[in-house]
């Protein structure tokens, strides 16, 4: 009998391996490309956009009816003044893409990047019984085989490429997908091109793809391997003797709090900095061992797409991954955490007491 997900692991990892290969295009033939500027003020590429496409495009031709909560949206590809950049996405995106037989025009090209509009929320799986599908109109049932008895839509959510700062710097980015079922990950999958396969072999290497399925374990493969092998956080047994994996812009994550968290740990250790996702795979493989989100602005809400693949991943590896409060991270109700404030993760053990640190900061941040 087949596990749990086994077809949308499968289908995910060979989206995300095609998506990872159209950002390394892009970065290799534009280093950064021409760029449009994102509410955040971080800068997007047209790497972004066709990432987006790739995968929307492999995703809805397993499972048509599954929506897809992603970061991007043709706003801003649409006008004349986007031309020239539509044009190069629809290019590497068909790159990507026509050898599996697809080859989008313009408008599907849009019509797929935007398939990530999804509002997302608490709202699980539709199943659809045989009956139901037959009753359809012939151009909807024709995307499904004649004898499946039972068809599901998802929730997908999806971050092209997390960690932008990082990607035009050559530097650390990622691909992350996840599947979200009443609230709760079950399937998480991240490329990182540039992560070097071994941690411990920092020059060796690179291109890992982390994938983990609830109650299934949390995994890494090179690349250029389909051999996986099962992952876990490290065995520290003290947060005194523990490493900090930390954004590399303070802007994302108060490096100052930090710093105070590590004191009170007792920590001595420089921390690892690292921009997107890459720092949940890290602390899953147990290169480090504590990866904190700190709100450097009270208004701020962290997005579902920043923390689903990776929050899983470390859960799947012996971790543990709450907000700043103890609270888990509640994707029911939207796009965004705003019943949650910043994230910490840790290996199981050193939790709490890492908890509390964080806790006793804030709070002295509260005060002053």
């Amino acid at each position: 009998m087949a596990a749990a997900f086994a077809q949308e692991r499968a289908i995910a990892i060979h989206a995300v391996l095609q998506a990872s290969k159209v950002c390394q295009a892009v970065f290799h033939k534009l280093v950064v490309g021409p760029t449009v500027i994102k509410k955040d003020k971080s800068p997007v590429t047209i790497a972004d956009y066709s990432a987006q496409a790739v995968v929307n495009t492999i995703l809805v031709e397993h499972f048509p009816m599954d929506p897809m909560v992603a970061e991007e949206d043709t706003k801003d590809l649409r006008g004349d003044e986007s031309k020239v950049m539509r044009s190069k996405v629809l290019e590497l995106a068909n790159e990507i893409l026509a050898p599996e037989g697809h080859n989008l025009t313009e408008e599907k090209l849009l019509e797929s990047i935007d398939r990530g509009n999804y509002a997302g929320g608490a709202k699980g799986r539709t199943y659809h019984s045989a009956a139901r599908i037959s009753s359809w109109p012939p151009e909807r049932r024709s995307y499904f085989p004649p004898l499946l008895p039972l068809i599901s839509t998802g929730h997908w959510t999806l971050d092209p490429i997390d960690g932008t700062l990082g990607f035009l710097r050559g530097d650390q980015f990622a691909v992350c997908l996840a599947l979200i079922i009443d609230g709760e990950v079950q399937l998480g999958v991240m490329g990182c091109p540039n992560l070097p396969v071994s941690h411990l072999n920092p020059e060796g290497e690179k291109g890992c793809l982390f994938v983990a399925v609830k109650n299934q374990g949390a995994f890494q493969r090179a690349f250029t391997s389909s051999t996986e092998h099962r992952i876990s956080v490290s065995s520290v047994h003290s947060p005194h003797s523990a490493t900090f994996c930390e954004s590399v812009e303070a802007s994302h994550s108060s490096h100052d709090d930090a710093a105070r968290i590590a004191a009170r740990l007792g920590i001595t250790r420089d921390p690892v900095r690292m921009d997107s996702q890459a720092k949940y795979c890290t602390i899953a493989r147990g290169a480090a061992d504590i990866y904190l989100r700190l709100p450097v602005s009270a208004e701020y809400q962290e997005k579902i797409w920043d923390h689903a693949s990776g929050s899983l991943l470390v859960t799947e590896a012996g971790g543990t991954v709450t907000d700043v409060n103890g609270q888990p991270l509640n994707f029911t109700v939207g796009r965004v955490f705003p019943r949650n404030t910043g994230v910490v993760a840790t290996p199981a053990g050193i939790h709490a007491e890492v908890l509390s640190a964080v806790k006793a900061v804030l709070a002295e941040n509260k005060r002053d």
